[in-house]
This record gives structure tokens, sequence and C-alpha cells, in this order.
């Protein structure tokens, strides 16, 4: 037992002293966004985590010395809304075909993960895909089988039927009873009880939260609108049953109704908010809930629209949001709900989710330290993995990012990263 136990201690000191160590220098340092910068810095990691901050250039013996000292370096982004298995401009249909099965769609993914993090993206959270393929992507990251950033998956959305996540909406009566008869929407349900059911399901096949499609959507091609689905009891009953087995509820939702009625059920998070109105700004202040806007969406339904890949329902339910651009952010900032950025990537496409920063100021109203913020720690604070990720204190994960540029003056410097490090381990830049 004595040589066993000798043996495994050497192991381990062997492991410790073979851990690689990075200096990584910086021209200037962000370590909160909430807090001024520093000058010319060296970040120390050791074991994937943020050992310590010196002044100056630092170069310790044996450390692998990273020259950032041209950029800014600060904590990665946390991107809440990603469709990691989808592709941009992807018509809707086309994910009925043989191709799109769960191995494809789990390559796919693992594609866009790596997208998001060459993005600046530490961390993303997947609102919506398969669940045996997003969580595959999940695992295999998290793994370090392959390069990419943080993921939190949900898996398939909840929705009513003729809903947003039901596959069978706008289809012919003969495919619709096709799809149903494949289960194609596993998480389409109908009152408390079966709502409920579908949440356990889904926390079965091992997601980190729960989305629900509290309203309809622009891409569906059903015309049930932007407004409620779920009914009040529905979606209270979703919330109890997702908070009692400890996941957060995301809730899609663009109509002002659906948004107060969301809030006021309980969910931790409301995605696009689109038509957010007063009393819903002040009902989500009041229950702290998150408001992720999504603004990249626009610009990716934008590039859809005239294309013939969107049915005539989409493109009208489109022309009503574009209206509206940025108006609910700019309520949700004004009115001090707490924010956290979200793109809805794969509406458009993933290597361009670091340009919501600049939607952000430009649409939103936000000031750039605001929505570098909400980029870097709004994220973290509402998955609950602040204590890891979200600022560069030591102790921290090394989650962190190199960009061209000022992004607490200038939100476009994100759009210029040149080095990526996800858990202590950089992010290759190039194939």
């Amino acid at each position: 037992m004595l040589k066993l136990l000798a043996a495994v201690a050497a192991l381990t000191a062997a492991s410790t002293a073979s851990a690689e160590t990075y200096a990584i220098q910086a021209g200037r340092l962000i370590v909160d966004a909430a807090q001024p910068a520093r000058g010319a810095s060296t970040v120390i990691v050791e074991n994937g985590r943020i050992a310590r901050i010196e002044n100056g250039f630092a170069a310790p013996a044996g450390a692998t010395i990273v020259d950032e000292r041209g950029r800014t370096v600060m904590p990665g982004m946390t991107d809440v809304h990603v469709h990691l298995t989808q592709t941009s401009g992807t018509p809707w249909y086309a994910y009925f075909t043989k191709k799109y099965s769960a191995p494809y769609a789990t390559t796919l993914g693992l594609t866009h993960a790596l997208e998001m993090a060459r993005g600046g993206f530490t961390t993303v959270r997947d609102l919506g895909g398969d669940a045996s393929a997003v969580t595959a992507v999940r695992d295999a990251v998290a793994e370090g089988r392959f390069p990419g950033p943080r993921i939190r998956v949900s898996g398939d959305p909840l929705s009513i039927i003729g809903g947003h996540a039901d596959a069978a909406t706008g289809l012919p009566p003969e495919l619709a009873q096709a799809v149903n008869d494949a289960h194609l929407s596993p998480a389409v349900c109908t009152g408390v009880e079966q709502c409920q059911t579908a949440v356990r399901k889904l926390a079965a096949e091992g997601v980190d939260v729960i989305k629900i499609m509290a309203t309809g959507g622009v891409l569906d091609p059903g015309a049930m609108g932007l407004e409620q689905h779920f009914s009040d009891a529905e979606m209270k009953g979703i919330v109890e049953a997702a908070h009692a087995m400890h996941l957060k509820v995301a809730a899609h939702a663009h109509g002002a109704q659906g948004i107060l009625a969301a809030t006021n059920a309980g969910v931790d998070s409301i995605e696009h908010g689109t038509f957010l109105d007063a009393k819903g700004a002040q009902a989500m202040k009041a229950h702290g809930t998150y408001y992720s806007a999504t603004l990249m969406a626009f610009s990716g339904v934008q590039a859809l629209m005239g294309s013939g890949k969107l049915p005539p329902e989409s493109e009208a339910k489109a022309r009503q949001t574009f209206a509206v651009w940025g108006k609910g952010l700019n309520l949700a900032y004004r009115s001090g709900v707490k924010i956290a950025l979200g793109t809805d990537s794969a509406v458009a496409p993933h290597n361009q989710a670091n340009k919501e920063l600049e939607l952000m100021v430009t649409k939103g109203g936000m000031t750039p330290r605001d929505a570098l913020i909400a980029a870097t720690k709004g994220g973290p604070d509402l998955l609950d993995i602040s204590s890891e990720t979200g600022t560069l204190d030591p102790g921290k994960s090394a989650d962190l990012i190199a960009v061209e540029g000022d992004p607490l003056v200038d939100p476009t410097a994100v759009q210029r990263v040149g080095y990526v490090m996800v858990g202590g381990k950089p992010i290759p830049m190039k194939d």
C-alpha cells in the first residue's frame, strides 16, 4: 500500500511539474469590465487558472510567453443564446432531410463551437437543438477532444402544438401527421402535467437549462403571431418543475403580454424581448429577470428576406420586428433590467457573433462599458458560473482573449480578436 501511495504521489508531482505555465503579456489589461483598465501587465496562468497578475511584462522561468503587448487582454465573452447545431442561411425545411441527422448535427456543432471561440466567446449557452447532438458537442469539448468554449445546453425547446418549436407547424396535414408520428417535436406539450413531464424528460437527458417558447416566433412558418402561446398556468408549472431540479428557464418571448406572463411565471431570462413595454420592464427588474436582446438575429433574418427561404408568414413577422429593432433593449437598459449578451447565432453566422456589442451600443443605446459588462459578466451571473469566469481575478478559470483597440470605449474592438484561451488552453485561431 505504501509503495502504491508513493507511486501516486510521484505521478501527481510529475503532472504538476509538467503542467504548462503561461505568461500572457498585455499592453492593456481589463481584469473586470466594471473597473478601470490596467496598463502593461502580465497574467500568469498555471494549471488552467489565473495564478496572479504582475505589473509590467514579466517572464517567469519556464513559462510559455504569449506576447500581446500590442493588444488589450480581457475576460472572454459569454453568449447566452446560440444554436450550435444549425447553420445560418439553411431553410427550415432542410432540417427534415436525411442529411441533418443527429450525428451530422454534432459535426456542425463542433465546427460552430470553434467559430464562437475564435470570435472571443469562452462560454456559450445553446438554446435549442437535438438533445443528443448538443450534449455530445458539450461533452466532447469539455473533455478536451475538440477545441471550443465552455458550453451549456437546453436541448429541445418546449412548445405548444403549432408553436415556434413544433416541427409540424405550417405543414400540410399529411406531412404534419408524419412528423407527429415520428416524434420530431418531443417537447411539444399541453397542460401543466404534460409540460412538467417534458421538463423532467429533458432533465433526464442531461440538459443544463430549460428553454420554452413563451410566444410565437419569426422564423417558423406558422401564422399564430408573436404573442403569448403557453398559458400562465403552463408556464408556472414549467418553471416550478425546472427550478425543483435546479435548472433555470430561458423564455423565447417577442410580444409584450408574453414577456410579462413569462416574467411573472418566474423564468430566469427573456430571450429577444422584442416588444417589451414599460410594464414588462418593471416586472423584469422586480423579479431580477435577465434580458438577452439577440440583436444579431435581426440582421440574419434581414439577409433571408426576399431570398425565397422564408415563408410569407415569416416575412410578415420579420417586418413587424424590424420596426422596433433595439427598442426593447433600450427600454430594458434604461429601466435597470439586468442584461446578458445573446446573439441567436445560427440565424446570423456564428463567426459574426462578436458584432453584437456594436449593435447593443448603436441600436440598444448602451454605453460601450455597459455593453462589455453584459458581454463578460452578465452571462456568467445568469448561468451561475461567475465564480469561475467573467473576470480575470486570480483563482478563476483562465478564460481570456486579446483584442485590437480598447473595448471600453470602442465596441468594435471585440471584432478584432487575436488570441483566445479557454480554461488555460489556447484556441487555434487558424485551421
